[in-house]
């Protein structure tokens, strides 16, 4: 529509010194006849806009021209355009320019300085290490089939290898850590799951609707309740990681929240005792410490522990050390 149009550009150009007719054009899709005739109207709605031929050339708004921003302190919208920016690769780009965009049309010429200085003192980035935006088409999907109550179909992959089909009742979005969840209604298990979106595959959006289900009050989106998208009973562990492993375990740990209690020991080596999710995935995670891990307690994790090795070892019997080819 014109009108949006109208009030787009004027929160681009409140947020820019200066902005030429071909780059509007093509943010908005619009001809430079159009653009033209944009500037007139909000030239007669009296915004003051200067226009600059030749080369360099463009349309700015006079410096003393901007929105009141009321109660919003210039270190306020330093805070929501550093955030903005961090979860931009995974959103709509589009989306989170326009929103930008009105922050910047809150500032004047001198805080834009100043807010460029921000920038650069601190980054907030989500995407993980090579990730980059993978999910950012599940994530457009999802918040479509959220908004209009949509059910969803996909194949997912639990963290046993099973691979199931599914139908699902889309709640809501969660990011946690760096990883995305959907949290819904799952029609095939007939309960409420958390689902990795990187295990989701062959997403689409189907023309069933649904109404909202009331969710179960004891079920808290923690990083303790992720299980295969349910709720995951937890264990009391005491695990001593050796000098070499102890910045590993440090990282992990000290990022958790709770009783986490670390202890270091006179050898150099490091004495952790936590909660943890009594699931697959702490066995194998405690297994790739190799020798430089050791479960104290309980019995049962370092005998799950143990198996978990001796099923690595039946892969590479004695007589199979000279490999004679791929088998």
């Amino acid at each position: 529509m014109k009108l949006d149009r109208l009030l787009a550009i004027t929160m681009l150009m409140l947020g820019r010194r200066r902005i030429g007719a071909k780059e509007l054009a093509d943010r908005f899709e619009v001809s430079l006849r159009t653009v033209y005739r944009d500037m007139e109207t909000l030239c007669q709605a009296g915004i003051p806009i200067v226009s600059y031929a030749g080369e360099g050339g463009g349309y700015e708004i006079m410096e003393r021209y901007r929105l009141e921003r009321q109660f919003l302190t210039l270190e306020e919208l330093q805070a929501m355009v550093i955030a903005l920016k961090g979860i931009r690769p995974t959103l709509e780009e589009r989306e989170i320019g326009r929103l930008l965009d009105k922050v910047g049309a809150m500032l004047s010429g001198s805080e834009h300085d100043r807010l460029a200085d921000a920038s650069e003192q601190m980054v907030i980035d989500i995407n993980p290490w090579g990730g980059g935006a993978r999910d950012k088409a599940k994530v457009a999907l999802l918040r479509e089939a959220i908004r209009d109550r949509q059910i969803v179909r996909f194949a997912y992959t639990d963290m046993s290898g099973e691979r199931s089909e599914r139908r699902c009742e889309p709640v809501r979005l969660v990011l946690k850590g760096l990883v995305w969840y959907v949290y819904g209604y799952c029609l095939i298990r007939e309960d409420f799951r958390l689902f990795r979106l990187s295990r989701v595959r062959d997403l689409t959006r189907t023309e069933e609707t649904f109404e909202r289900r009331e969710e179960p009050e004891a079920r808290p989106l923690t990083w303790s309740g992720i299980s295969n998208g349910a709720c995951a009973s937890v264990t009391e562990i005491v695990v001593r990681f050796a000098p070499a492993a102890r910045t590993r375990a440090e990282d992990y740990f000290g990022s958790l929240d709770g009783a986490q209690v670390m202890e270091d020991l006179p050898d150099g080596s490091l004495l952790v005792r936590a909660t943890q999710p009594d699931e697959p995935w702490l066995h194998l995670w405690l297994l790739g410490f190799g020798t430089s891990a050791y479960v104290v307690s309980p019995p049962e994790l370092a005998a799950a522990v143990r198996e978990r090795a001796e099923e690595v070892l039946r892969l590479y019997p004695v007589a199979d050390t000279q490999l004679s080819g791929v088998r």
